[in-house]
């Protein structure tokens, strides 16, 4: 076989009686960027957790260059010898430090006579770096000013600044998952030049268009082995599903024709001033699914918060079904009215990572299982398996604790403790980001059938393709107030495209 830059073969690994790999089989070519698929539990985070050294191979061969292991004696030094370098989600930078500072942290400290520090030296060869990975920033730019594109490609910078050379292999777990859709665009430009120069390139990612986009060669993993290999491919993104599911499927599933908002409008907003928010009309009606498109710092955020209670607005009004919103009523009071809200930041502000999968489902609605003093454990487990089958949740039971759970599974589990509310009015931030392909099918699909039964949705999100997906209507919000909303056959991500990134004036809309 010919020289390959990473070659798995039948690499296996199991979790007590779960399989994670059974045989499981990966080629790179030098040079290209390489785009490896799956659902939750298919394998692919398994397999790059076992080249970083975290998981130890049951069985299998790994081969870096002209290097080959037994899988189970791979060491992660040696694979960081033979040229991987890794770039996780988790950046892995410090914020309050100087961009020079987290290279130096990573790579060592230039010293002089008497082991002083050499800062002109430090700076010269970070600036020569920045310049090569065309990252717009300087050795002395604190790292928390760069925009997230920046930072992801700093990260990259350093992982490969001993050595960025054709046997230097990157690998590239989630890289966009935490970034607006123009910020991806800038990073992924940049990755395919990397390859172009002769980097090799892994990329994991759940964003289809993105690896379409970007990627010479595929991998498929489901049910832990290797079930289809595209090389030199332009494979469609139902094709790529259908290999990742074991059936035809349609990507682009339109909402049922049969859902109709009505007359009744579940939100008003008039006038709303607040934080960047400079005067915000919006209208959502019952069944109705309303997007908010923007770019970032347009508000999007701060909208669906003061919506929801977390953030008092300076001026405006805010009703929810008919009733005016005093501006001393919080969270209590929104929850009370059929509020939901699922925040950006799944982790930080809506999960008990460290509870159980049965207590993060129970959390808003405790006092329904609070019987004579104590709590009804029973009826509380059973609402929760029913919850898990109901919204597809994949987990081994409900007393498994949330962290473990993948990021699908995790924003299932939170999606379903606000639905078993039946709220009138359903909050969305960014509610598919980090999410599969196919848990973001079964997101959808939930969202879907709660309008149906008569909720509004109002869905924040940077990827103008889940909105064009999921959305009867998408109001585009620049500069703190909506400017135009579009639907029907002029949704388009074209055109969120253009009206997101126009900066000419637009008459408001609501």
């Amino acid at each position: 076989m010919p020289q390959a830059a990473v070659r798995l073969e039948d690499l296996s690994k199991t979790f007590g009686a779960t399989k994670a790999l059974a045989g499981a089989g990966l080629t790179l070519r030098p040079g290209t960027v390489h785009a490896l698929l799956g659902g939750n539990g298919s394998g692919k985070s398994t397999a790059i957790k076992i080249l970083a050294g975290a998981y130890v191979a049951d069985a299998g061969t790994i081969e870096i260059g002209e290097r080959r292991w037994d899988a189970p004696s791979y060491d992660a030094r040696e694979g960081f010898a033979a040229g991987l370098r890794f770039v996780h989600q988790d950046l892995g930078l410090f914020d309050e430090l100087t961009v020079a500072e987290n290279f130096a942290l990573d790579h060592g400290w230039p010293r002089g006579r008497g082991g002083r520090i050499r800062w002109g030296a430090l700076r010269s060869r970070v600036a020569q770096l920045l310049e090569r990975y065309e990252v717009e920033a300087t050795p002395d730019m604190i790292v928390a000013k760069l925009r997230p594109a920046q930072r992801t490609m700093l990260a990259i910078a350093r992982a490969v600044q001993d050595h960025d050379g054709a046997d230097r292999v990157l690998i590239l777990d989630e890289p966009t998952a935490a970034l607006p859709l123009h910020e991806s665009e800038i990073l992924l430009r940049a990755v395919r030049r990397r390859a172009d120069l002769g980097q090799t390139v892994l990329i994991v990612s759940h964003r289809m268009q993105e690896v379409l986009s970007v990627s010479d060669d595929f991998t498929v993993f489901r049910d832990g082995r290797t079930v289809a290999n595209l090389v030199d491919a332009s494979p469609t993104e139902d094709e790529l599903i259908a290999h990742m599911t074991g059936a035809v499927v349609t990507a682009h599933e339109a909402a049922p024709a049969s859902r109709e908002a009505t007359t009744e409008p579940v939100l008003e907003v008039r006038g709303l001033v607040g934080g960047p928010l400079t005067g915000v009309d919006l209208t959502v009606r019952a069944g109705e699914i309303v997007g908010i498109a923007g770019l970032v710092g347009s508000g999007r955020t701060s909208l669906l918060k003061t919506v929801f209670g977390e953030h008092r607005p300076a001026e405006g009004t805010i009703s929810i079904a008919g009733r005016a919103a005093s501006a001393r009523d919080g969270v209590g009071r929104r929850m009370a009215e059929g509020v939901a809200y699922l925040p950006e930041d799944r982790l930080g502000e809506a999960a008990l990572n460290e509870l159980s999968v049965r207590e993060n489902l129970s959390a808003s609605v405790l006092r329904s299982f609070w019987r004579g003093g104590r709590m009804a454990h029973r009826a509380e487990r059973d609402a929760a398996e029913g919850l898990v089958g109901t919204y597809k949740v994949k987990t081994t039971s409900v007393d498994a604790v949330f962290a473990s759970l993948s990021g699908g599974n995790q924003q299932k589990v939170v999606l379903a403790r606000w639905l078993r509310r039946n709220p009138r009015l359903l909050l969305l931030d960014e509610p598919t980001q980090g999410v599969d392909i196919m848990s973001r099918r079964d997101i959808y699909a939930s969202i879907r059938q709660a309008a149906a039964a008569g909720c509004a949705v109002v869905v924040a999100s940077s990827d103008f393709v889940e909105l064009c997906e999921l959305c009867d209507r998408v109001a585009v919000l620049a500069k703190g107030a909506v400017t135009t909303s579009v639907e029907g056959e002029a949704l388009t991500v074209d055109r969120l495209t253009a009206l997101t990134q126009s900066s000419a004036p637009l008459e408001r809309a609501s």
